[in-house]
């Protein structure tokens, strides 16, 4: 069990009488890709927000590298972070939107050394050198002094991506990274995703991009209407999938 990075044990969450999740379990081994498919709705996009306490849990608990997220147990009971522990706990977990959520009246490069700086207190000269070594990560060296305003959809998205990666987190979430973008730069910024699973990166993924989950995905997760499916390698829940929802969710989209 010491190789799970994140595991999600038996959450729920409701929105008023609207049941989102409903008793999901997951886990993401350090270093692998888990990739969430599923119809608009199904939960995905809440499931990613709980992972870091951005949504509270009704029930079940989640924890990264062995550390539940956003509460400490206290024997059979969990009490809430405050809010200092919690955002403590976010500088693990590198959450990537699907709007990029950049600050607009920010330079690249300061976007990406705002949290450094102010969450880890890393020394703002180490906190550039960082950045702008993860800015030629995903190949956008000569864009350091540019404002987001001034970049394609692809390049925004491709800076969020080196920005969650300046904190140097244990895993990093994808919110529909591709869904804000025009079709032909949708592949700069899958190729930039493609690099960190190749780099060892753990990532939980969100999306609807069906042949980057067959290529990249370790384990391929199919949500509907707040419960998880089915799960497995790709070859299985792509190309075999035993369940009738996820047949035809499949059907639909490949």
């Amino acid at each position: 069990m010491n190789d799970v990075m994140v595991d999600v044990h038996g959450v729920h969450k409701s929105f008023g009488p609207l049941a989102v999740l409903r008793g999901v379990d997951l886990q993401v081994r350090a270093g692998e890709v888990t990739v969430i498919l599923g119809p608009s709705g199904s939960g995905k996009s809440t499931l990613l927000r709980t992972i870091n306490h951005l949504e509270k849990v009704d029930r079940g608990w989640i924890s990264i590298d062995g550390e539940l997220i956003g509460y400490r147990r206290s024997g059979d009971k969990l009490h809430e972070l405050k809010e200092r522990d919690v955002l403590k706990q976010r500088t693990h977990i590198g959450f990537v939107f699907q709007n990029f959520n950049l600050f607009p009246h920010l330079t690249v490069l300061e976007n990406l050394v705002e949290a450094p700086v102010s969450a880890l207190r890393r020394p703002r000269r180490e906190a550039e050198e960082t950045a702008r070594a993860l800015l030629a990560r995903v190949g956008l060296a000569d864009k350091a002094d540019t404002y987001p305003r001034q970049l394609s959809g692809g390049q925004q998205q491709r800076v969020a991506i080196a920005r969650a990666l300046a904190l140097e987190p244990k895993v990093l979430l994808f919110d529909e990274p591709t869904s804000a973008l025009d079709p032909e730069l949708v592949g700069e910024v899958l190729d930039v995703i493609k690099d960190l699973a190749r780099t060892g990166t753990t990532m939980i993924v969100v999306t609807h991009e069906i042949g980057f989950a067959r290529e990249v995905a370790d384990t391929v997760l199919f949500m509907d209407d707040g419960v998880v499916v089915e799960q497995g390698p790709p070859t299985a829940v792509l190309d075999a999938p035993r369940h009738a929802r996820t047949r035809a969710f499949l059907s639909k989209v490949l």
